[in-house]
């Protein structure tokens, strides 16, 4: 996809929000779900048209990050994102949530991260293209070595914290992560530099009911005002909304009442309409 289409797309997409109490959130008009796929997927990639025919959307949550009921989420969502070791998780915590996933029929992705433990993966760090790539791969491998033992396969991957919003607009980091990754679908950001340089992979967009965006949509910064939405009811309003915009929502498994949070979302999108359906 060029450039100037995902400027283009990006522009499209925030213009579909409003400012509301300091953040931004989607607004109600309806939303034309066909464009957003010509946009997000471009020439040379597989088109999914699931949910544009039948009102499906996708549901992820951060799994194996050693904080919230992994369990309980895997009863709600149909994608997990799933910690690798870099900045959350152990092997014995990802073979259990794959184990789980395998049974109620949950994908599972590769949640890749900066080498960073102590930030939880979200200070940025600067290091160059080979050894994230490197790194990457090791975090790949890993998942994927443990999910064939459990008799499930890694369907995607997604960057975690810092380097999440890193490749929105880095093309190295982006190179580094989709190289270190294979051929795995990528989940990401509307408009980011990850998915323009996503060549002949598929890909799938995303958003953030319980996060606030920026003019320029992409997510506001944790550390400035805004950033998180903590009211539950507009949390799911807003969830419902953006399941017209993205092929998945995502709940951040790491917030207080993320269990909980996660069922009134799904609550929602079923009262909304919407079949919550794996992407992958």
């Amino acid at each position: 996809m060029a450039l100037g289409l995902a400027q283009e797309w990006v522009q499209e997409w925030v213009q579909k929000w409003v400012l509301v109490s300091g953040t931004h959130r989607p607004c109600r008009e309806p939303y034309d779900t066909a464009q957003v796929h010509n946009c997000a997927m471009g020439t040379g990639r597989t088109e999914h048209t699931g949910r544009t025919m039948g009102r499906t959307v996708d549901l992820n949550a951060d799994l194996g990050e050693e904080i919230t009921d992994d369990a309980a989420l895997l009863e709600v969502v149909s994608s997990a994102n799933l910690a690798c070791g870099f900045h959350a998780g152990t092997p014995a915590i990802m073979r259990q949530v794959c184990e789980l996933a395998a049974v109620r029929g949950v994908a599972i992705g590769a949640q890749v991260s900066y080498a960073d433990r102590e930030g939880f993966g979200r200070r940025r760090t600067d290091i160059g293209y080979e050894l994230l790539r490197d790194q990457v791969a090791e975090q790949v491998g890993l998942l994927t070595e443990i999910a064939t033992s459990a008799g499930i396969v890694v369907s995607y991957v997604k960057p975690h914290g810092a380097l999440y919003n890193r490749v929105v607009d880095d093309r190295e980091q982006a190179g580094a992560v989709l190289d270190g990754s294979g051929r795995l679908p990528v989940l990401s950001l509307p408009g980011s530099v990850i998915t323009e340089l996503a060549l002949e992979r598929r890909v799938f967009t995303e958003g953030f009911p319980d996060r606030g965006y920026t003019e320029t949509g992409r997510l506001v910064p944790r550390d400035l005002p805004g950033a998180l939405v903590t009211d539950p009811g507009e949390v799911v309003r807003n969830a419902a909304r953006l399941a017209d915009m993205v092929d998945s929502v995502c709940i951040h498994g790491d917030s207080p009442g993320a269990v909980l949070t996660a069922r009134r979302v799904r609550a929602g999108l079923d009262a909304a309409g919407f079949v919550v359906q794996r992407f992958s």
